[in-house]
């Protein structure tokens, strides 16, 4: 491994947004690219990466779950699940243009498309220097991709749980609606949770304050951010279990 590395071994947690235009829908392979490009500077220098990949830009459960609703909720949720595989097949062939080898790896099993997770198998292709993109969240119902990729950390042992969004941080107020917003350098879990701060649902960010698994949420869309984070270099909302003094 590189010495130039922080963290060597990392959990990117993607949105399914993040792979379309803003304001729109559907998977831009102009944007998955850019994305790639991203991972692939990061993955070059040593670092061992696995994605987890919502699916809001194709179909979220939440659209369903009113109660008057045809589609029954568990179903609505599966059907996001089955979201998130499409991205992964899309985000898969992105970073292969790249010369990147990678693996889809689903908690649903379709074996035409990808393989079934198993932990000790996504250990071996990180080893190997392969890329895991993780799809179908947990495989069940009532779970959120958050709380997938928190899992995921716990189970290949990541050092730090990384969450791509279009702002560079955690902030007091959301930044696009009050200018005057402060940005948090660094967050304990406790904070996060009494403050409502919506990083992350609170299951996800509950099991990482208990094993301890940092969580940096930072702004994928600065070129270069995810190659700076893996570096050590200060960027976006550190959330760990105490405030470095």
């Amino acid at each position: 491994m590189s010495e130039q590395l922080k963290y060597q071994r990392i959990i990117l947690k993607l949105s399914g947004e993040s792979l379309s235009h803003a304001g729109e829908r559907g998977i831009s392979m102009e944007q998955v690219v850019k994305v790639s490009e991203q991972i692939s500077q990061a993955q070059k220098i040593g670092c061992q990466i696995a994605i987890v990949i919502g699916g809001g830009n194709i179909l979220r459960g939440s659209q369903f779950s009113s109660r008057s609703a045809v589609v029954n909720e568990a179903t609505a949720h599966y059907m996001g699940m089955l979201a998130t595989v499409i991205n992964g097949l899309g985000l898969q062939d992105g970073l292969e243009s790249l010369g990147l080898t990678t693996r889809l790896m689903s908690a649903i099993r379709m074996d035409g498309v990808c393989e079934p997770y198993i932990r000790r198998r996504a250990k071996r292709h990180l080893e190997k220097g392969r890329v895991i993109i993780l799809a179908a969240g947990t495989g069940r119902p009532f779970v959120t991709t958050d709380t997938a990729a928190a899992l995921a950390g716990l189970e290949l042992e990541a050092d730090i749980l990384m969450k791509a969004t279009k702002v560079d941080g955690v902030y007091s107020q959301d930044p696009e609606k009050n200018p005057h917003a402060v940005l948090y350098p660094e967050l304990d879990y406790e904070t996060v949770i009494e403050k409502n701060l919506r990083v992350m649902d609170s299951t996800a960010i509950t099991h990482c304050r208990e094993h301890g698994l940092p969580i940096m949420v930072f702004n994928f869309q600065k070129e270069g951010n995810i190659q700076r984070a893996i570096t050590g270099e200060k960027i976006g909302t550190i959330i760990s279990s105490r405030i470095a003094v």
